[in-house]
């Protein structure tokens, strides 16, 4: 599995599939495990390359404890140095919740390297850094990965291994203040897929910000917090694979 270095911090990708490009990030806690765990990979991977990110903090990338290697002008120059060390000139981004706030920032900085956008369970709002982290994590990732609300069978034993490789240091300085970018909306010209479970609460704000961006479609999951948004593929991955064939396919030409 490769690496490639971007300031100073070595971010772990791994490519599955052929066809068109297409960058995958999951949400804070999550390596791209969870891609593989909850049938995403399995599903998209004979009709596109599928370019899985450990995002740094997670996963075999870099766990740096200084919160100022966790900027978001990082973490998006993360993906471009992985799409540059594959010699991927432009591809489709797929991100949920974390990942899909690194997706907004790789748009912010680099729009046209992105041919589409799909945005799950995430927004361009400023958010705070959470002061209560360092208690949220002071029992281990055990006792976390315990308090969350999920159902046992997502619970695996791949799932918990993953969880609890986790480095608490790492996750407590990744959670920085991250400034809003809602300014860059209607800028986004790339075809843009947002969705959230209709459990979560975020999908209301989601309903305004979608009319800001000229080509975005919301897609509300029936009954989904928000780790369901991710690990309920089966809710999530036709409207992927629908919005994915629909980018995909070669313009008609005109007569």
């Amino acid at each position: 599995m490769p690496y490639v270095m971007n300031d100073g911090v070595r971010i772990h990708y791994h490519v599955e599939g052929n066809g068109p490009s297409v960058v995958l990030q999951a949400g804070f806690t999550l390596d791209m495990h969870a891609w593989y765990e909850w049938g995403y990979v399995d599903a998209l991977q004979p009709d596109y390359q599928l370019i899985l990110i450990d995002p740094r903090g997670h996963g075999r990338s870099d766990k740096p404890h200084d919160p100022t290697a966790y900027e978001m002008s990082l973490r998006a120059a993360d993906v471009l140095a992985v799409l540059d060390d594959l010699g991927v000139e432009q591809a489709h981004y797929l991100g949920y919740s974390m990942g899909g706030r690194i997706g907004f920032d790789t748009a912010k900085l680099a729009p046209e390297r992105l041919r589409s956008l799909m945005i799950g369970g995430s927004s361009p709002f400023a958010a705070s850094g959470e002061a209560n982290r360092t208690v949220t994590f002071k029992d281990g990732m055990a006792a976390f990965l315990e308090r969350q609300p999920l159902p046992d069978h997502i619970k695996t034993p791949a799932f918990r291994a993953q969880m609890l490789a986790n480095d608490p240091e790492a996750l407590i300085a990744s959670s920085i203040d991250r400034p809003g970018i809602e300014k860059i909306l209607p800028t986004l010209l790339m075809p843009c897929l947002v969705y959230y479970g209709d459990a979560d609460p975020g999908h209301v704000r989601a309903q305004e910000y979608v009319k800001q961006i000229p080509d975005a479609e919301l897609v509300l999951l029936p009954g989904a917090d928000h780790w369901a948004g991710i690990y309920r593929s089966d809710l999530a991955l036709p409207h992927i694979r629908a919005f994915l064939s629909r980018v995909t396919q070669p313009p008609v030409p005109s007569v």
